[in-house]
């Protein structure tokens, strides 16, 4: 990497962690003993700080050396099929968690195949809602007492606070994504 990308990357983490902290580039200068417009420099990388310099800042805008100069992992925004993991029960019902690191975030998407004649996801209340979109087929929701029928390019959303769980009735596969938060399943 080039110095003047350095300065550059330099200076976007200083400008980030000063904002994090609601300081103006004044509070920042008067808190180093440095001058606005060298923090604006700093800040646009037209300058690069010293070694001395640079702890002082990293100091002030309270982080650690290690943790300002921590690259982040790029967020993964794109999933691949052949990344996906299915499981396939006793009765040909296919899960595919469609995005196989959910489990780590707040909603968890999951393509299912329901075979005809089949129930899923027994589940007992639980915190949290559900949403899915029916592509094919056709499925009763049973929500406590209460049952839904829907079909393709219809949508349910509910929240989990009673007992519920999914089924075809129907001869025809049906299939769905399903988006519970938190990931459940």
């Amino acid at each position: 990497m080039e110095a003047d990308q350095i300065n550059r990357n330099i200076g976007r983490k200083i400008r980030e962690l000063r904002n994090l902290n609601a300081l103006t580039q004044q509070e920042l200068a008067d808190r180093t003993e440095l001058t606005k417009g060298y923090i604006s420099q700093l800040e646009n990388g037209l300058v690069a700080p010293s070694v001395v310099t640079l702890l002082d800042l990293i100091e002030c805008l309270g982080t650690t050396p290690s943790d300002f100069f921590e690259e982040a992992d790029e967020e993964q925004v794109v999933f691949q099929k052949d990344g996906f993991f299915e499981k396939i029960d006793e009765n040909g019902t296919s899960v595919q968690w469609i995005v196989p690191t959910a489990q780590k975030n707040r909603m968890e998407p999951i393509l299912v195949s329901l075979k005809g004649s089949q129930k899923i996801f027994e589940h007992r209340p639980h915190e949290g809602e559900e949403f899915g979109y029916i592509l094919s087929g056709r499925i009763r929701i049973h929500l406590g007492e209460k049952v839904y029928n829907v079909g393709p390019g219809e949508s349910f959303y509910f929240s989990s606070d009673c007992e519920h769980y999914i089924e075809n009735p129907y001869r025809k596969d049906a299939e769905f994504i399903w988006v519970s938060t938190p990931p459940t399943f």
